[in-house]
């Protein structure tokens, strides 16, 4: 049996199966030639585990940042904490209305093919993360939203209920780490929705208790400046929206907006995507419409692999890893 970097370096020579290949070379070389690489995860990857493999880009320090959606950020734990108790349904192209008014009725919240337990997994983890908050709201502190997840995770709250080996939870691993994480649009996701409702209803007093988008802008910007300094960052891309918009646009805000201290264009870019190009379209765009926006530099080494993430991002892992 060989290697997985083996098998790619022997089948994948056309096509998308060729820029895959393309594109973790050029992710190597980055590495190599001391560069750092921000990832960003849009869609479901952390229902989708992606934690298995990413992890190990965390531990291995393949992986400097991460820009990601407060659902991937929650889900990771969620998973972490009620896996026994996720339903899968994989005919769920054929589930019909009636039935997904079942699954709602058993508070079971469905991800494409995976059903998340509201108690066991939400409730579980909105118990502990409340009570975070709510004694930072008493005594007049402030944290981002991955910030109080670290602090959860690292003084080992959630232990007892771990039932997945915690190696494959990226959130572990980027705790260990003090990954810097940006979370963009963190309140339309579901501990988001909660932090709303929980300053509605006064359990909570000050609603900037939880710092939010543009602060993480700022932190971001701060963060890209220090290590550019020193570093090509790279930036590699997992589905569209937010999770990639938000951090690649720190560039051309620092180098138009701010202009005091200009800033290097990313120095790599990937994008895994099954968006339609199209007009108009930020995830369908093509890379090179991001030089004209001040994102990257005719030289920065521009990939996208139109197909599926689930399939696409572990595989480029194993390469990067040299599994």
């Amino acid at each position: 049996m060989g290697s997985i970097s083996e098998f790619i370096d022997r089948h994948f020579r056309h096509f998308n199966a060729a820029v895959l290949k393309d594109a973790a070379d050029a992710y190597i070389a980055h590495l190599d030639r001391g560069g750092k690489m921000m990832i960003t995860l849009a869609g479901a990857m952390s229902t989708a585990e992606l934690g298995v493999s990413l992890a190990e880009m965390i531990r291995r320090d393949k992986v400097h940042a991460i820009t990601c959606t407060g659902a991937n950020l929650e889900e990771d734990l969620f998973n972490l904490v009620a896996r026994s108790q996720y339903v899968r349904l994989p005919n769920y192209r054929e589930l019909s209305p009636r039935q997904e008014e079942e699954l709602l009725g058993r508070h079971l919240n469905r991800v494409t093919d995976t059903c998340i337990p509201e108690e066991e997994a939400i409730r579980r983890i909105e118990r502990v993360v409340i009570d975070e908050w709510v004694a930072a709201a008493k005594k007049k502190e402030r944290g981002f939203p991955h910030e109080f997840l670290y602090r959860i995770l690292k003084e080992c709250r959630l232990k007892k209920f771990y039932e997945i080996d915690p190696g494959d939870s990226w959130m572990i691993a980027a705790a260990h780490k003090d990954l810097p994480i940006f979370v963009p649009g963190w309140e339309d996701s579901t501990l988001g929705n909660i932090y709303a409702a929980r300053c509605v209803t006064g359990a909570i007093a000050e609603v900037h208790t939880v710092r939010s988008g543009i602060e993480y802008m700022i932190a971001l910007a701060e963060w890209y400046r220090r290590i550019s300094q020193d570093s090509s960052i790279g930036f590699f891309q997992i589905g569209g929206g937010i999770a990639g918009d938000f951090p690649i646009c720190v560039v051309p805000m620092l180098n138009q907006d701010v202009v005091s201290t200009p800033v290097p264009e990313w120095g790599y870019f990937c994008q895994i995507s099954d968006s339609t190009t199209s007009f108009g379209s930020y995830s369908g765009a093509v890379p090179n419409e991001k030089i004209t926006w001040g994102k990257l530099s005719v030289d920065t080494p521009r990939f996208i692999i139109e197909s599926d993430a689930t399939i696409v991002a572990p595989l480029m892992f194993a390469k990067v890893l040299g599994w």
